[in-house]
């Protein structure tokens, strides 16, 4: 299956996940994709909403864009930015994870966590979530729909 095509990608992370990211730009720009930092200065005892809400926001606003955000585990950032409508993070530490968060969940932004997550294995995990596309079977996209009816207050 060929990669969706990413028209950009938004970055975040917290004091924790400040020093990982740079490993997650080296990677986008080493193959030349296109990214937005929102959180280019660190700032000890940061707040992680406050970078997920704007990160998932772009996501969320922006067609064909992801996230990927860092902090100390990851969980902080995926519940954060999953109170944005039209949101599906992951929190992914596991390539499998990875992969089927965007298989079957179309999963539009991958939180990392510095604490848990090496470099190599950082790098693993952000190649196999970028990289895999929408499997789009009927039954992904009905469950899908399913939880965006629910999101729009529509049960």
């Amino acid at each position: 299956m060929k990669r969706e095509e990413i028209s950009i990608v938004f970055l975040g992370a917290d004091h924790a996940g400040f020093v990982l990211k740079s490993y997650v730009k080296k990677y986008l720009q080493n193959r030349k994709i296109k990214y937005l930092d929102f959180s280019s200065e660190f700032k000890e005892g940061d707040d992680y909403p406050d970078v997920a809400f704007k990160v998932a926001e772009k996501v969320a606003r922006f067609k064909n864009s992801r996230g990927v955000l860092l902090c100390g585990t990851g969980t902080g950032m995926a519940i954060a930015a999953n109170k944005v409508r039209g949101i599906r993070a992951v929190d992914a530490s596991d390539v499998i994870g990875a992969k089927l968060s965007r298989e079957h969940n179309n999963t539009n932004i991958l939180t990392l966590g510095a604490w848990l997550e090496g470099q190599h294995k950082l790098r693993e995990i952000l190649s196999v979530w970028l990289n895999t596309s929408f499997s789009g079977e009927i039954r992904h996209k009905r469950r899908l729909a399913k939880i965006a009816k629910y999101e729009n207050g529509r049960k």
